[in-house]
């Protein structure tokens, strides 16, 4: 606990400029839904949003994490209002946007994020672990985003950001589940994306495909594997997710690909998928497997949760890193471009003089 409220005073490099922050900040406190806010990515998530003063909803069926949640939150400047419960449970899900509207007032963003996997070959997955993937993974996000729609779409407006995965695009083995529910999320996303445009809507929906990330799902997720899971490295920190979802909150792009790892693994897809079948096949299981034991014994989250608090890190501290390049440049496209261009525009007035003032004097 004490641990995970030193690394909420961390300013993320992405925030580095505090006027950029407070530019960005705001007049009126936005009322935020982050789904799987417990832990991992969506405790991080949580706590970014209440460094901005924001009204924070948190869902996920961990009260013990719920709680600490909620302390980061508000110790970070915002308002929590904590909701039990699991996103498989659609009546759950709507009358918890209900509760978040009558105590915080009209949803501004809706977080898609709650989550569970199996990590083991397909073969040694049961029909009822694949049911209840499926069912947390996908189908808890097509709940999520119907509940925010049915508040969004009568005032026509409000963001919903749906965290998904490389894996959406690029599978890889021992995780046939998760990368079916997060594939099937991008479909169902696309599809919706299509809808609300025809209706001329003003909701915005945006798609952020995300690399692998230090969290606890390492040692919390259910695996069937000889050693503990190790995310596909390399890993990067919660915090320098959650700072980009609060600005693609803001700017609320299509899609994003964040992070080089996933850059190269959907381009690697789109052009080399027989040969990326190929390399995962002969070397795609070993790195995700750590060199510690699987000591699990039976205990994860897959089913019911388990008690305790979790935190936003996994195991791997020494591993994780902040953002990357790529990560800051995509916050910054905007600005680069219009300076890309404005290079141009400057190199082009000077090689028009240059050739005006030879022509002149020839």
């Amino acid at each position: 606990m004490m641990a995970e409220k030193m690394v909420s005073t961390v300013q993320s490099p992405l925030l580095k400029n505090p006027r950029r922050s407070e530019m960005n900040t705001p007049s009126k406190p936005q009322v935020i839904v982050v789904t799987g806010a417990s832990s991992g990515i969506g405790r991080a998530i949580a706590r970014a949003f209440g460094a901005r003063g924001a009204k924070v909803g948190l869902i996920a069926r961990n009260e013990d994490g719920l709680t600490a949640a909620a302390e980061e939150v508000r110790g970070a400047g915002g308002e929590a209002l904590i909701l039990p419960l699991d996103v498989a449970d659609a009546a759950a899900v709507e009358a918890a946007a209900a509760r978040v509207e009558a105590e915080l007032g009209p949803i501004d963003v809706w977080v898609n994020n709650a989550m569970v996997t199996v990590f083991a070959p397909v073969m040694e997955v049961t029909a009822e672990e694949f049911r209840r993937v499926t069912e947390v993974t996908y189908l808890g996000y097509v709940y999520g985003t119907q509940a925010a729609l049915r508040r969004m779409q009568p005032r026509d407006r409000g963001t919903i950001i749906q965290i998904g995965s490389a894996l959406a695009y690029r599978s890889i083995p021992l995780q046939g589940a998760y990368c079916a529910a997060k594939a099937a999320i991008r479909g169902f996303t696309d599809s919706l994306r299509t809808e609300l445009i025809h209706e001329g809507s003003h909701v915005r929906l945006s798609m952020l495909q995300l690399p692998a990330v230090n969290t606890p799902q390492s040692t919390r997720q259910r695996n069937k594997l000889p050693k503990q899971a190790l995310p596909m490295p390399p890993l990067y920190t919660p915090e320098a997710i959650a700072e980009i979802v609060v600005w693609a909150a803001e700017h609320a792009p299509r899609e994003m690909l964040i992070g080089r790892p996933t850059v190269q693994a959907v381009w690697g897809q789109k052009l080399l998928p027989a040969l990326l079948d190929l390399y995962l096949g002969k070397k795609g299981i070993k790195p995700q497997m750590a060199d510690q034991p699987n000591e699990q014994h039976g205990q994860d989250i897959l089913f019911e949760t388990l008690p305790g608090d979790p935190g936003a890190h996994g195991p791997y501290r020494d591993r994780e890193r902040g953002p990357d390049l790529q990560m800051r440049l995509r916050t910054r496209l905007p600005a680069v471009t219009a300076m890309g261009l404005g290079s141009l525009v400057v190199l082009g007035l000077a090689g028009r003089r240059s050739w005006n003032s030879s022509k002149w004097n020839s």
